[in-house]
């Protein structure tokens, strides 16, 4: 099995890959993983400490050759609103959820949840429906502080050190 010698960041490669692999959000934050690529080779990826991968990223194998990283296109909603007070106001409400949330220009995406949803329209905000790869934010603690299903960090406390124990406000909003 070819091992993965190196992740080399989107843009910091040329050529044509010699095979590419196709993954959701979630498959792409990985430690260990045995990756099957669209053109049948087959990768260990075993890494030290849990890495997202992003769109465009290469895995260089111990023989030198490039696999490519493609996003996968999810279910997602991206968020717009009248102005740019009103989407932060949107994006503190997502964030207070502990809610994957990928930055544009303008705009916030997120996965697709109808309850989510409306809260959004509630705040205001214009909802498009699209499938498109999502990508997003890693927080203050970066990769090791990636949120995990149960909705708190891995590898990272979750108050920061500067912040009392029990003044993380969970409570609904008023």
């Amino acid at each position: 099995m070819n091992r993965v010698a190196a992740i080399l960041p989107a843009g910091s490669w040329e050529g044509a890959p010699a095979d590419s692999i196709l993954l959701d959000r979630e498959d792409r934050h990985r430690r260990r993983a045995v990756l099957d690529c669209a053109g049948g080779t087959r990768v260990l990826l075993d890494l030290p400490q849990a890495r997202h991968l992003h769109h465009g990223d290469g895995l260089q194998l111990e023989d030198g050759r490039i696999v490519a990283i493609l996003a996968a296109a999810e279910d997602l909603v991206e968020i717009e609103a009248a102005g740019a007070d009103a989407l932060v106001r949107i994006a503190w409400h997502l964030g207070n959820r502990h809610l994957p949330v990928q930055l544009l220009p303008g705009a916030l995406r997120i996965r697709r949840d109808h309850v989510i949803e409306d809260m959004v329209a509630r705040l205001g905000g214009r909802m498009t429906t699209l499938a498109a790869p999502f990508d997003p934010e890693h927080g203050a603690y970066g990769e090791a502080g990636v949120h995990g299903h149960d909705g708190h960090s891995h590898g990272a406390p979750h108050h920061p050190p500067h912040v009392p124990q029990g003044t993380h406000d969970h409570q609904p909003d008023r």
